[in-house]
């Protein structure tokens, strides 16, 4: 089984012009839980001021309704986070730090080793189960490609529940992606589609043994502190991709492409992704009909 986990109430909306009220990004919480996901990053405990987008974390978490078969996921990037996320009804801890010094000070105002030691105490600490994800593992927009050597030294020294790693800026390949999951024996990934390598380095991950792919619906998504990063992959996009390879997510796909739809109506733009406008597969149409639209096309 593979879990995809959508990310998008929480990094999808992050780096949207306007802020949502909570009660909005409750019910987006609650239409992707409703649609199947498995997984939803629900928000992220850090403070309003940094990143405005994600203020109300608690407001949020108080407009969902569960829904048996969902886990409910907030992201912390330190202690005071993680207290916050406690003192809610979430599932999972994810935290996160950077592959590189530059990336944890734009990210975070922490140093790497700083990073790291509030990463480690918060997965010390933690009751609930943990996903430690690490951003720029591939590529950072301030130090240039990242040496997998030092990404695969980095993660020897985080005891998570579950390792994933981060293509923030979307600049890995399937052959990037294949080799540093097999050396670190990572869990999973989360993938942006900036350079249209997303879904291909999807694939590549599964093949190399990794269980649990990041999403967001409709493709939405960026790093307010990653300039020209754009979304991650879409998970309409992604569910269409893995049940076309035999791959049996248990997610209602029309569900999603609705959900899109309406995201897109509320923000008023076309979204990244492609099959919310495609529709799912074509039903069989009749002869006639396919010869008047191949004429139409014609």
């Amino acid at each position: 089984m593979v879990t995809v986990c959508d990310v998008g109430p929480r990094d999808g909306l992050q780096n949207e012009p306007e802020t949502l009220p909570p009660a909005t990004r409750a019910e987006l919480v609650n239409r992707l839980a409703a649609a199947g996901l498995p997984r939803v990053e629900a928000v992220s405990f850090v403070r309003d001021e940094r990143v405005p987008r994600m203020a109300g974390a608690e407001e949020v978490v108080g407009g969902i309704d569960r829904r048996d078969g969902t886990e409910y996921a907030g992201l912390v990037l330190n202690l005071k986070g993680y207290e916050r996320l406690r003192g809610t009804s979430l599932d999972r801890v994810n935290c996160t730090l950077a592959a590189t010094e530059s990336f944890n000070q734009r990210n975070g105002n922490m140093s790497l080793d700083q990073a790291l030691t509030q990463a480690q105490a918060i997965l010390g600490v933690s009751e609930l189960p943990t996903t430690l994800t690490v951003s720029v593992a591939f590529g950072c927009p301030f130090e240039g490609r990242v040496d997998p050597g030092r990404v695969a030294e980095l993660c020897t020294q985080l005891n998570a529940d579950e390792l994933v790693l981060a293509d923030t800026i979307g600049v890995a390949t399937p052959r990037d992606v294949k080799s540093l999951v097999e050396r670190t024996g990572a869990a999973g990934v989360h993938l942006h589609n900036t350079r249209s390598t997303g879904y291909a380095n999807a694939l590549a991950a599964l093949e190399a043994g990794a269980t649990v792919l990041d999403s967001s619906i409709g493709g939405l998504g960026g790093c307010p502190y990653a300039p020209r990063a754009t979304g991650n992959i879409a998970t309409e996009d992604l569910v269409y991709l893995l049940e076309g390879e035999g791959i049996d997510t248990r997610i209602d796909l029309d569900a999603l492409i609705a959900i899109s739809a309406w995201i897109e109506e509320l923000l008023g733009r076309r979204l990244e992704g492609q099959v919310y406008r495609a529709g799912p597969f074509p039903s069989a149409t009749t002869p006639a009909a396919a010869s008047a639209s191949t004429s139409a096309a014609e």
